[in-house]
């Protein structure tokens, strides 16, 4: 008889999470995506459509090039999170920290911090869309076009995050 092998991962999640919920979490990673690539566009100097000015106002002169890739290495990094509420890592301590190693994360340590990202994510993502789409910018209109195409997406982050943070809850305190 020869062993078997396993059919699942080494850290099971505590209760198995469909697919719908591992798709809406990789989905809030890549609504976050556009915009940090955009951001970055703008600090190489890729040609955005955008005035002289408008680069000038973003990248101040030494700061903008180190702000506007932290930010967006800030946002991939808080977008990333996401997957935590759908995979084991999420819901047991690496063993790289000590005192907490390999112990369960108590659900509202997850929960919390979540479900303030996802309203913060929500009103981030509406309000810079709304100032962005009536904003008096030295824009092209194909300029203005990639931008839009880059930022609206930042609107589903926080819903998608809000449904992934209730299924995380709910999955976690089912008995």
């Amino acid at each position: 008889m020869s062993p078997s092998l396993p059919t699942t991962s080494p850290l099971p999640t505590a209760a198995p999470v469909p697919a719908w919920a591992r798709r809406a979490a990789a989905a809030a990673v890549w609504t976050s995506a556009p915009s940090a690539l955009w951001r970055l566009a703008v600090v190489l100097g890729v040609p955005l459509g955008l005035a002289q000015s408008e680069y000038d106002s973003m990248l101040l002169p030494g700061w903008g090039y180190l702000v506007l890739p932290l930010l967006s290495a800030l946002q991939e990094g808080l977008a990333f999170l996401t997957l935590g509420l759908v995979r084991p890592w999420g819901e047991v301590w690496p063993r790289w920290i000590p005192f907490l190693k390999g112990r369960r994360i108590p659900v509202n340590a997850a929960v919390i911090p979540a479900a303030l990202g996802a309203l913060a994510c929500t009103v981030y993502g509406v309000l810079f869309v709304w100032t962005t789409l009536h904003a008096d910018m030295e824009i092209t209109r194909w300029g203005e076009w990639v931008m839009n195409a880059c930022y609206v997406p930042l609107v589903a982050w926080g819903p998608l995050l809000a449904v992934v943070t209730l299924h995380y809850r709910r999955r976690r305190t089912r008995r």
